[in-house]
């Protein structure tokens, strides 16, 4: 089934003239995305690691779509995209995600968890940052509620690996990089806006990983509870195009928010906390101006909190 151009059964505005980029938007829930936002007018731009699939997504779509390259486990890659951009982007939409894989490292030495989830995107929005015009779209999960950040061991180093902890701290991640960016635009005088979203319980490749045990579990809650990517796309298209405020979280409305229509959702306590949010930034900026491509720039890294 392929989404139209609404949410929820309300028709998305006309996106004629705005330029969208969605990472990860290969598969799942940011083709999704992408495919509703080319439908009604946008040009979107699939920011994906594998090129080849991206472009078959992207030929069965309606509308102005292009395909570019991006490896979030890839400082270097990260920086080229965002070089190598030009105009204006009125959306950025980071979607790509990892879920709950075995302990690996990217090729700057990051956990892959946190690496893909948070650092990539981290880098990617504050060099795009200067070319933003609306909004930054994050997409997060429920599971951030377990997150407990270890800014002492971010990228479990020392810690014994769990990889489901360290999904949850990276959706965790996610929040508290949301609400600190919101609060760095809204003190810079910016009129751009961060916003949070929680798609649900949505069946896409992330559970691919998933054996023995965790599986037989999967498919049984998959069978009630998971709603196919394009229902699961409804929070971010609405995070995207409503006008809600800066700093919002959004999730489904339905009971525990596995499902239903989009909504505005008030996040873990942990997701509004000032020091975490000036601590994880600060170690952030750290960590990505530490690769061998260069620190970052143009951006509001700096920017007191």
């Amino acid at each position: 089934m392929h989404l139209p151009h609404e949410v929820s059964g309300r028709p998305l505005p006309s996106m004629a003239g705005r330029t969208v980029v969605v990472t990860g938007a290969s598969s799942g829930i940011g083709a999704a995305t992408a495919r509703a936002l080319a439908a009604a007018g946008a040009r979107v731009v699939l920011a994906v690691r594998d090129v080849e699939k991206g472009t078959a997504v992207a030929r069965t779509f309606t509308g102005t779509a292009e395909v570019r390259h991006l490896d979030l486990e890839d400082l270097s890659s990260v920086r080229a995209f965002a070089a190598a951009w030009t105009g204006d982007i009125d959306i950025l939409i980071n979607n790509a995600g990892i879920m709950q894989v075995p302990l690996g490292r990217t090729t700057d030495g990051f956990e892959r968890q946190i690496g893909t989830n948070h650092l990539g995107h981290f880098a990617l929005t504050n060099l795009l940052l200067p070319r933003i015009t609306d909004r930054v779209v994050t997409v997060s999960s429920n599971a951030h509620a377990r997150g407990r950040l270890d800014l002492d061991d971010l990228l479990w180093e020392r810690r014994p690996y769990r990889s489901d902890q360290a999904y949850s701290d990276s959706k965790l991640a996610n929040l508290v990089f949301t609400v600190e960016l919101q609060r760095r635009l809204r003190a810079s005088g910016s009129n751009v806006r961060a916003i949070a979203v929680h798609p649900g319980m949505v069946r896409t490749s992330l559970f691919d990983h998933a054996t023995g045990p965790q599986a037989a579990l999967i498919d049984v809650i998959g069978r009630l509870l998971l709603v196919d990517p394009e229902q699961g796309a409804h929070t971010t298209l609405f995070a995207a195009t409503a006008d809600i405020p800066g700093g919002s979280f959004v999730a489904p409305g339905g009971i525990a928010h596995l499902r239903g229509s989009p909504a505005l959702a008030s996040a873990a306590p942990a997701a509004y906390d000032m020091v975490i949010g000036r601590k994880l930034w600060t170690l952030s900026a750290r960590l990505t101006a530490a690769s061998r491509s260069g620190p970052i720039s143009g951006s509001v890294a700096a920017t007191p909190g």
